[in-house]
């Protein structure tokens, strides 16, 4: 029975952040809440107010990023193959993270403090899958692995308002290039 509130809240944030990349942050409480199969009461019960809810959704996300990372290392027949579905994880997580400022309403502090554990959290991943693909395809990158994720965070930009803009493709693409810069020997 220990796991189910757990449980509970997880499934919340599931539907929540799901939701959320359909209609947005500012969705109808009551929307989450029938995704989640639940009432609205429960919602409000883990996450009183909306901000609370959008900050609970961001950092589910981030952490379900980071989990992947690792995972699929493990699991993928390369480490670019691993890069790469890592990145697709990454991309989902900006627009899932699309109107996160705005629902904190100017609280610069928490905004900045969430960006600070995204980056601290995000970076390593990355950095780590980044340092594996290069070394399986022997390459060196032109750059580390803070300005691949805000390179990839720049291409995503306005991909949510633009229904012509492929934003998946171009960080693959984007990726292509990190990758494809050879080492050069001593």
């Amino acid at each position: 029975m220990v796991g189910r509130p757990r449980r509970s809240q997880q499934g919340l944030l599931d539907a929540a952040a799901a939701v959320f990349v359909t209609s947005g942050v500012d969705a109808p409480v009551r929307e989450i809440a029938a995704r989640a199969g639940v009432g609205i009461g429960t919602i409000y019960r883990h996450f009183p107010t909306r901000p609370e809810l959008v900050v609970a959704v961001y950092r589910h996300q981030v952490e379900a990023c980071a989990e992947a990372g690792p995972r699929l290392l493990a699991q993928s027949a390369t480490p670019e193959a691993a890069l790469r579905a890592w990145v697709a994880v990454f991309v989902e997580l900006l627009v899932t993270k699309h109107g996160l400022a705005g629902a904190l309403q100017g609280d610069s502090a928490g905004s900045d403090a969430l960006h600070t554990s995204f980056v601290d959290r995000l970076v390593p991943v990355c950095g780590a899958l980044l340092e594996a693909a290069c070394e399986s395809v022997d390459a060196t990158p032109p750059v580390d692995a803070y300005n691949v994720l805000k390179g990839i965070g720049n291409l995503c930009i306005g991909a949510s308002a633009d229904a012509r803009y492929d934003a998946e493709t171009l960080v693959q693409l984007f990726i292509s290039g990190v990758l494809a810069r050879p080492r050069t020997s001593p």
